[in-house]
């Protein structure tokens, strides 16, 4: 039997997509031959992967779930090439499969999260491989999201393009409603923040100067433009920050307002938002 290296694994590794205990199979079936390793890997349909490595994967599915305890809130993108693969439902199940594996065992990253064993010994990496075989197109697991406080919440918009979770300070069945109409602003509002000072400050920098420049080629005079553009920051701030944002249900409150409706110093700890372009 050929001697087979690490080395020469992860080369084949590289070159087809396939899973690293595949690799290593196809190669000591193949007495270290790449060309009839990569044969045995292509009639197992694993070099599809390879074969479709420069394909956009624009379509696909985000969903999210909450733990048991639903203090915590997992999301995940798994992209695919169209919409014809994404609603089919054997790649939604593979995806909540995933996502189930995330929150029973309350995965960190999405690269732990690649690396874990879904079954039979073999990594979901290795299984998205699979799934490769069966559908003919690249798949991608590309994201990977948690929110954790004392409650948390999570949505799906019907479709499974558009998914958001938030994670709150407080936990009460009082307030139901208001975390379910948070993570729906989420999804509909896209914030970039929770609030004013979570905004990165580049981002404010930013904002300031092409205030600065706007009030500039409006004609306005040089003295002004600091006042000008930092009042154009405070509507940037009241359009992409959540607690200042236009509540969807109510225009003439914000987020930050309802939220103080249903229980006092109530607010968001975190929350991400995960859309299919």
């Amino acid at each position: 039997m050929a001697n087979i290296t690490a080395a020469e694994v992860n080369k084949l590794r590289q070159q087809t997509g396939a899973g690293m205990m595949d690799c290593k199979k196809a190669l000591v079936e193949a007495e270290g031959d790449f060309e009839k390793a990569i044969e045995i890997l292509r009639k197992k349909g694993q070099k599809v992967a390879s074969s479709r490595s420069d394909r956009d994967t624009h379509e696909g599915v985000v969903i999210a779930k909450l733990n048991q305890q639903a203090n915590k809130a997992y999301m995940i993108m798994l992209n695919c090439e169209t919409d014809f693969v994404a609603k089919n439902q054997e790649i939604v199940d593979f995806a909540y499969k995933i996502l189930n594996l995330a929150v029973e065992n309350d995965i960190a990253n999405l690269e732990e999260l690649k690396a874990a064993d879904l079954g039979a010994g073999r990594s979901v990496e290795e299984h998205i491989t699979d799934m490769i075989g069966k559908t003919g197109e690249k798949l991608t697991l590309s994201a990977y999201q948690v929110a954790a406080g004392a409650r948390a919440y999570a949505y799906i918009h019907p479709g499974n393009r558009v998914s958001s979770i938030a994670a709150f300070n407080k936990a009460d069945d009082s307030f139901e409603q208001a975390g379910k109409d948070v993570v729906m602003q989420i999804a509909a509002m896209s914030p970039i923040a929770i609030d004013k000072d979570d905004v990165d400050p580049v981002v404010v920098e930013k904002e300031i100067e092409i205030g600065k420049e706007q009030a500039r080629q409006e004609g306005r005079p040089e003295e002004m433009l600091e006042k000008i553009a930092m009042g154009k920051l405070n509507k940037f701030y009241k359009e992409s920050t959540l607690l200042n944002q236009e509540f969807i249900k109510d225009s003439k409150i914000t987020v930050r307002q309802m939220l103080e409706q249903h229980a006092k110093d109530l607010t968001v700890v975190d929350f991400k938002r995960l859309a299919l372009s």
